[in-house]
């Protein structure tokens, strides 16, 4: 049996309590969430007071509290229509009800950024702010999120990778974590592919858009930062999707592995498909944006 990472089988509720007979409690995914927005949000403020950086401000800081409001609707809402649309939608089209059952899991980071998009837009311009320089700073703070709800995926359990004999196997105590092919020998060990994703969308990108903010002065190309996370975001996750366990919908015994169809001797997932824009127009977008003057 091949060396197993042992998982950290962390309660994912950081307290809890009844109340007046209601089960009330903090859960790591929640917090996560939290973590995310506050840390970004302190960061939104420390770039746009950060003059040097800019060839003008784009926006005040009580202005990044009013969007905060904006981006958090487009997270969650975008986030759970784009799992309906994109990853069940035969299901909920029969159970429209359970769309809103939103505590029963089921969030895609394609339509929450779908749905930060519209929301800075919109934000931009009923505030008549620059869009680009607007949205430059949101996916400055992006990273920080995507981090932590990563990690918060591993700590749940959800979203785990595919079977591995790798030395970086994790035995993940989900039952539905330990079904794996009938040819599987031993123990059912799963790539940790949150923590890939933690590794590379989080802290990798997060520092490449910090260097080109703080030492290459890229804010003063509108949409040049958000180009560059489109495109690291989107090749991130092109990589991980090879590590990643499909969502059971799109997998079937003659097509376990959950491709949507093959391709120069591979094949492409949804995550995939839904990545392959990101990177095409972030390299544009970086290639094409040139400073203000």
């Amino acid at each position: 049996m091949p060396f197993a990472i042992p998982f950290p089988n962390i309660d994912p509720e950081l307290f809890s309590f009844d109340l007046f007979g209601f089960h009330i409690a903090l859960r790591w995914y929640a917090l996560a969430y939290i973590a995310g927005l506050v840390i970004g949000w302190r960061y939104m403020v420390i770039l746009v007071q950060n003059t040097s950086l800019w060839v003008a401000s784009p926006m005040s800081k009580k202005q990044i509290e009013d969007l905060m409001t904006w981006i958090v609707i487009g997270v969650i809402l975008g986030g759970r229509l784009g799992f309906v649309f994109f990853y069940n939608f035969a299901y909920f089209s029969a159970n429209p009800v359970d769309i809103l059952k939103v505590w029963e899991g089921g969030m895609s980071f394609h339509g929450g950024f779908i749905g930060v998009i519209a929301g800075v837009f919109f934000f931009a311009k009923h505030n008549r702010l620059p869009i680009l320089s607007v949205g430059d700073v949101v996916a400055a703070a992006t990273p920080f999120g995507l981090f932590f709800g990563r990690i918060a995926n591993f700590i749940k359990p959800e979203l785990w990778g595919r079977p591995t004999e790798s030395a970086l196997g994790v035995n993940f105590p989900d039952p539905r974590a330990q079904i794996c092919p009938p040819e599987w020998i031993g123990e059912c060990l799963r790539h940790p592919s949150q923590l890939y994703e933690a590794g590379l969308e989080g802290l990798a990108l997060g520092a490449i858009m910090s260097w080109v903010i703080w030492r290459k002065g890229w804010l003063r190309s509108p949409g040049k930062v958000i180009g560059l996370f489109l495109l690291g975001y989107g090749s991130s996750r092109w990589v991980v999707e090879y590590f990643r366990q499909p969502d059971a919908q799109f997998t079937s015994p003659e097509n376990p592995v959950g491709y949507l169809f093959t391709f120069a001797q591979t094949g492409v997932t949804m995550g995939q498909l839904l990545s392959l824009p990101m990177i095409i127009l972030g390299a544009w977008m970086i290639l094409k944006m040139r400073p203000s003057t």
